[in-house]
């Protein structure tokens, strides 16, 4: 498989628009067949190619832990950065742009940096004010959790944004750092009676993400719970719901 390059002007129209309606506006250059572009909200530099004016559309990646998360099979093919990866069709590359692009403004630390602009300048002297600061961090989060999850309960299916709620896994209060508060795998997006019994530790999750319940939860309950699939898990939020299952120990 050899990169058309330069690229011509069918190629070079296609790489802009598909970077364009996927949150990557910044035109950075090409070398060697491969065009950058950035974005000012999403970390991360995307290289966009192909190996004529059909395709196959190749797309090459230089954050990290976009790249985990994607979990998609990379080519040997040469070029740029970290991981490349080959599509056959341009519907193929924007879905996955789409989803280099919700991830890129959830990690690994890009919810923390938007905090931390947002309340530069705001004081923090009285509890109001701490409230404040509080609330527009729980704001953020939530938004980074509906990129994270695709604005979707991962346990139920549920997309309407009223009844999903952002649920630390680690409590607010018991986090030891805005780092930690603000950390997307700290997060689950879950439908609002499923983030009751979270919140209260009647239920959490295994390694697995499929729900364990608590013994003082009543059969009615755990009816009216129900769930289609398991939560698709990293190491990170595994770590973290093993003190969740602790917690939930601990309250039985």
């Amino acid at each position: 498989m050899t990169i058309e390059s330069p690229q011509s002007f069918v190629v070079r129209e296609e790489c802009q628009k598909a970077a364009s309606q996927n949150g990557f506006r910044r035109t950075m250059g090409e070398e060697a067949g491969w065009r950058a572009f950035g974005s000012t909200t999403a970390k991360g530099t995307i290289f966009l190619a192909a190996t004529g004016p059909s395709g196959p559309w190749c797309l090459a990646l230089d954050h990290h832990g976009v790249i985990q998360e994607l979990n998609i099979p990379e080519t040997n093919l040469p070029g740029p950065e970290r991981a490349r990866f080959v599509f056959d069709t341009l519907g193929a590359l924007y879905a996955v742009l789409r989803r280099v692009y919700e991830l890129g403004v959830c990690l690994p630390d890009a919810p923390l940096r938007e905090f931390e602009l947002r309340v530069a300048a705001l004081p923090r002297a009285t509890e109001a004010e701490r409230l404040v600061l509080q609330r527009i961090g729980q704001d953020i989060f939530r938004d980074r959790l509906m990129d994270y999850w695709r604005g979707r309960c991962p346990l139920t299916g549920i997309s309407d944004p009223a009844l999903l709620r952002a649920s630390h896994i680690i409590p607010w209060a018991d986090c030891q750092s805005d780092a930690e508060r603000l950390d997307v795998h700290n997060g689950l997006l879950l439908s609002a009676l499923w983030d009751a019994a979270f919140d209260r530790a009647l239920v959490s999750f295994d390694g697995q993400g499929r729900p364990e319940f608590s013994p003082s939860l009543s059969e009615k309950a755990r009816f009216e719970l129900r769930w289609e699939s398991p939560i698709p898990l990293t190491d990170e939020h595994r770590r973290r719901l093993a003190r969740h299952r602790e917690r939930a120990q601990i309250l039985s």
